[in-house]
């Protein structure tokens, strides 16, 4: 979805976003997906689903790092379930890049397979871009 116009792409980041996707950026997905968590749950406007799909996204991403296959693939299937009507950008931070490179990231995946999970390159796994 690209509309700028759209409510929910207004206002800033909560504390407990901001500690998450700074945990996600650094590759703690388990911690981020704690903080995150706490974001969600105190956002009572539509943009909670933008941390609940960041939030999934690190989910599958520390399914990835645990060589869980079948959960990573469930994982970004519920993530592109709440980031898919978001607009590309909200509350600053560049969602159709998180789109994309959780796409890719599950295309590469998938190219592996459950049997070569461990070839997974981890640097695939992009962080969250925020804009200030």
């Amino acid at each position: 979805m690209n509309n700028a116009l759209d409510p929910t792409a207004e206002g800033r980041l909560s504390e407990h976003a901001v500690k998450g996707i700074a945990l996600f950026n650094r590759g703690e997905y388990f911690e981020a997906h704690e903080e995150l968590e706490h974001a969600w749950k105190e956002e009572p406007r539509p943009a909670r689903e933008l941390y609940r799909g960041i939030l999934q996204i690190a989910v599958t991403y520390l399914q990835i790092t645990r060589r869980n296959y079948v959960g990573a693939i469930k994982m970004f299937a519920r993530a592109r379930r709440w980031l898919a009507p978001l607009p590309d950008a909200c509350r600053g931070v560049n969602v159709a890049a998180l789109r994309n490179d959780a796409a890719a990231a599950r295309a590469a995946l998938e190219a592996l397979g459950a049997e070569r999970i461990d070839e997974f390159d981890v640097s695939q796994l992009n962080p969250v871009r925020v804009v200030n």
